[in-house]
């Protein structure tokens, strides 16, 4: 699958990442992870913890899947609002999505500073407007369902925010304690402390053959190479779908711009993120080097010529955004490109379990917190194989009930 497309800035901030081999010969393990990005390195990072066997095969370089433009706000909430997440699945469920979100977060802060390789987090909090009068009334039911179950959180007025921003909106909830990371130093960060730990990874080693048994599973590499798993996570990100379509998912195009560094970031308030009501969104982060990163202004597009004929544009119309907000900070581009950004209609991420892949899981980090998302599922998916199964398993399964299924599913 074509990716993304543009000049990235993440693999500039690790000239010299950690090499792997492709794999020359043939294989046995306990767990294979196919896939190195986000979603195996987490993977592999926890079991390298287990005692079991894990190898780990990327067909291309580490990192250099979605990982490479992944914009890393690190946030409990998503872009399907938790409001709506009781409405479609109950308040018991919801919560506890939310709430294993905010510990994927305090656990990637603890395991960052374990790291060789610093993925720069940094907590910070959020600002989370109103783009509207009807985005109003949405933030004030997430700060009602948000303070009912002890998230930290805080309502601003218009004049609390200009207060705190050169700009003012209707009303914001103001969010603690959320995070900004590198993605792809944490990517190459897990995968060199996993493979300290006995984890094998072999990068540039691409799937070409597929066997699921009751017992075991039987992979070939493209070079011939025959793996013996006892269990398999495909970890795959959006090419996921290749191998297993799930009709809950759902692909659009993204884009984003990377500024050059700002030497003065005195009126962003606390460097929070900020993002808005509006769907599509635009949001903003700043980097460790005082750059600021500008995302957003998704659309349906699938096809990729049609994604990237709109990057310059985007760019452009991103930067005008940034510029409304905060018109007194100049700011060119650096470093922009469009990518395939996956999501699911129903807003929670997924993890797949189908009878036709046995002793096999998908995890599936699709939405906006997919860093985040992954966090949560590894380790759902690490219980699963060390202790047959785990309690918040249902809760991600791709057939999970759904009390108001929306259109078209």
């Amino acid at each position: 699958m074509d990716l993304h497309n543009g000049n990235y800035y993440w693999p500039s901030t690790l000239p010299d990442p950690p090499l792997y081999p492709a794999l020359e010969e043939d294989l046995k393990c306990d767990v294979l992870i196919i896939g190195g990005g986000s979603s195996g390195a987490q993977c592999a990072h926890l079991l390298s913890e287990t005692g079991l066997k894990v190898a780990v095969v990327d067909k291309r370089s580490i990192g250099s899947g979605s990982t490479a433009v992944n914009t890393a706000l690190i946030q409990y909430l998503g872009d399907k609002m938790l409001f709506e997440l009781v409405n479609s699945f109950g308040e018991e469920a919801a919560i506890r999505h939310t709430k294993l979100c905010e510990q994927a977060i305090r656990d990637m802060e603890k395991i960052s500073q374990t790291l060789d390789i610093d993925p720069e987090f940094v907590l910070r909090d959020s600002l989370y407007y109103a783009s509207d009068a009807a985005g109003v009334g949405k933030l004030q039911n997430e700060l009602k369902l948000l303070k009912k179950h002890g998230f930290k959180v805080d309502w601003l007025e218009a004049s609390q925010i200009a207060e705190r921003y050169p700009f003012s909106k209707q009303g914001a909830l103001y969010l603690y304690d959320d995070a900004v990371i590198n993605p792809y130093k944490y990517n190459h960060g897990l995968l060199d402390r996993a493979r300290q730990k006995g984890v094998k990874v072999y990068e540039n080693t691409r799937i070409t053959g597929k066997k699921f048994g009751s017992e075991q599973a039987v992979l070939y590499t493209d070079t011939g190479h025959r793996i013996d798993a006892g269990q398999v996570i495909i970890a795959a990100g959006y090419e996921g779908q290749e191998i297993r379509k799930e009709k809950n998912s759902v692909l659009t195009s993204s884009y984003a711009v990377v500024t050059n560094p700002v030497l003065d970031l005195s009126a962003w308030y606390q460097q929070t993120l900020i993002w808005e009501t509006a769907r599509p969104y635009i949001y903003m982060r700043t980097t460790q080097d005082g750059r600021i990163i500008i995302g957003g202004l998704d659309d349906n597009a699938t096809r990729p010529q049609d994604r990237d004929a709109k990057l310059m544009h985007r760019k452009d119309e991103l930067v005008k955004e940034f510029n409304k907000l905060f018109p007194g900070i100049d700011v060119k581009p650096e470093y922009y490109y469009a990518s395939f950004y996956g999501g699911t209609h129903d807003g929670l991420p997924m993890i797949g379990i189908y009878e036709e892949f046995p002793n096999c899981y998908f995890l599936f980090a699709y939405g906006d917190n997919g860093l985040v998302y992954s966090g949560a599922l590894s380790k759902i998916i690490t219980g699963a194989i060390t202790n047959g199964s785990h309690p918040d398993l249902d809760l991600y399964r791709q057939d999970r009930p759904v009390m108001q299924r929306p259109a078209g599913l």
